[in-house]
C-alpha cells in the first residue's frame, strides 16, 4: 500500500484515515483515481472535482456512517455504496458492538484487497450486476442464525466469498492458527486466498491454453476435491512440502495451491509497494561481502515486468524485516521460503496478470 498526502496541507495520511491529523480536513479515497481527497471539515461532506473536461460530484459511501469505509462515490450513485461495499451480500448485525467492530476489521481488509485488484487492473463486478460471474461477500456470525443461501464456514463458491466473524477476533484467530498450524492466518490473507479461487474460475478455467499451463505447474484440478481435503486433514502434508509449495495447505489440492500462491503474490506486491512508497532500501556496511543484503527499491512493483527482480527484492527485504522482528522478540514477519518451484508458480501468476512480461 502506498502512502497518501492530504491534498490541503500535504501531510502524510494513510489508507484508512478519515481525517488529517495535521489540518483536521476530512479525507475520502477516490477508487477511480486511486487518490485521497481532503476537504475542510466545516463544509458539507461532498465536493466537486474536475476530470478531463467534466465535473464530477463526490460524496461518502453510505458505510462511512458506520466508520467502516472512507471511500467516495459519484453523487448520483443509485446504491449509495462504493465499489468495495457494493460487493457485500450479508454483514453482521450492527446493533451488536462486538459484531460491529469485527465487521469494521473485515471491511478494512476487504478495501485493501480491492485496492490491490484495482492496481492489477482486474475486473471487479458485484453479483448484483453480474449474478453468474460477479463477486459477493458474506461476513457471517456463526453464533447467530445463518442467512438463507449462506455458507457456515470461510470459503468460496462461484464468486460467493464467506468469512466468518471469528476470524476478526484476535483470540479466536490465534487459537485457529495453532490448531490449523498456519503461521500466517490474517483477515487480509483469507480474503486474498478466497478471491484467488474466483479469479481462477474467471481467468484460467475458460482458457484451454492457460488451463494446460496451470496443470503443468500446479497439477490436475480434476482430482476429487473433497477426497483430497479429507486426505490432507487426516494424513497431513508430505515431509518435503516446502520444496514445492508456499504453505502446507497448498499441498492439499491444485486449487488450494493456486489460491495460496495467488494470495502470496498479492502479499509480495503490497509489501513491495509499501517499501517503494516509503523509499526503503538496504545498504549494509560491508556490501562487497553481503551483496544479497543490498537492494534499492526504485520501481513501483505494479509497473515492474521482471518477476525475478521483484522476488530478489522480496528475499532481501525479508532478511531485514525478520531480523528487525527478532530484535523485538517477535516471530518472523515473512515466514516463507521461496524455492525455485514456488518462484515458478509466482512467475506464472505475474505473467498472467502482465501479458507483456
Amino acid at each position: 500500500m502506498k502512502l497518501f498526502n492530504c491534498s490541503l496541507c500535504n501531510h502524510i495520511v494513510f489508507f484508512e484515515n478519515t481525517a488529517c491529523e495535521s489540518c483536521g480536513a476530512s479525507l475520502g479515497f477516490i477508487p477511480d483515481e486511486l487518490k485521497m481527497h481532503a476537504f475542510a471539515s466545516e463544509q458539507e461532506q461532498s465536493f466537486t472535482s474536475e476530470q478531463a473536461d467534466s465535473k464530477i460530484s463526490w460524496r461518502y459511501c453510505a458505510n462511512h456512517q458506520h466508520n467502516a469505509c472512507n471511500w467516495l462515490i459519484n453523487d448520483d450513485s443509485s446504491t449509495g455504496l462504493c465499489l468495495a461495499c457494493e460487493l457485500n451480500r450479508y454483514i453482521p448485525n450492527l446493533g451488536n458492538e462486538d459484531d460491529h467492530e469485527g465487521w469494521r476489521e473485515l471491511e478494512f481488509a476487504k478495501h485493501r484487497l480491492v485496492y490491490s485488484l484495482l492496481r492489477l487492473g482486474l475486473p471487479i463486478h458485484s453479483k448484483q450486476t453480474r449474478p453468474k460471474k460477479g463477486i459477493a461477500f458474506d461476513f457471517i456470525d456463526t453464533e447467530k442464525a445463518i442467512p438463507a443461501g449462506a455458507a457456515q464456514m470461510t470459503g468460496h463458491s462461484q464468486g460467493q466469498i464467506t468469512v466468518t466473524l471469528d476470524e476478526a477476533d484476535p483470540a479466536k484467530r490465534e487459537e485457529y492458527l495453532g490448531a490449523m498450524n498456519e503461521r500466517y492466518r490474517r483477515l487480509l490473507g483469507h480474503l486474498r486466498h478466497e478471491i484467488g479461487h474466483y479469479y481462477w474460475d474467471l481467468l484460467i478455467a475458460p482458457d484451454q491454453q492457460q488451463l494446460q499451463s496451470f496443470r503443468t505447474l500446479f497439477g490436475d484440478e480434476q482430482l476429487n476435491y473433497s477426497e483430497a481435503l479429507n486426505n490432507h486433514y487426516n494424513q497431513g502434508s508430505p515431509p518435503n512440502w516446502r520444496q514445492h509449495y508456499i504453505s502446507a495447505y497448498a499441498t492439499s489440492h491444485p486449487w488450494e495451491d493456486w489460491a495460496e500462491t495467488w494470495a502470496h503474490y498479492l502479499h509480495i506486491m503490497d509489501m513491495l509497494e509499501t517499501a517503494y512508497s516509503v523509499g526503503l532500501s538496504t545498504a549494509p556496511p560491508t556490501p562487497a561481502h553481503q551483496p544479497f543484503l543490498t537492494c534499492q527499491i526504485s520501481t513501483d512493483p505494479y509497473l515492474e515486468t521482471d518477476i525475478n527482480a521483484l522476488l530478489q527484492t522480496t528475499a532481501t527485504l525479508s532478511i531485514a524485516l525478520n531480523s528487525l522482528n527478532r530484535s523485538m522478540g517477535l516471530q518472523d514477519l515473512y515466514p516463507f521460503i521461496l524455492t525455485d518451484t514456488v518462484k515458478e508458480k509466482i512467475g506464472y501468476i505475474h505473467r498472467l496478470l502482465h501479458p507483456a512480461s
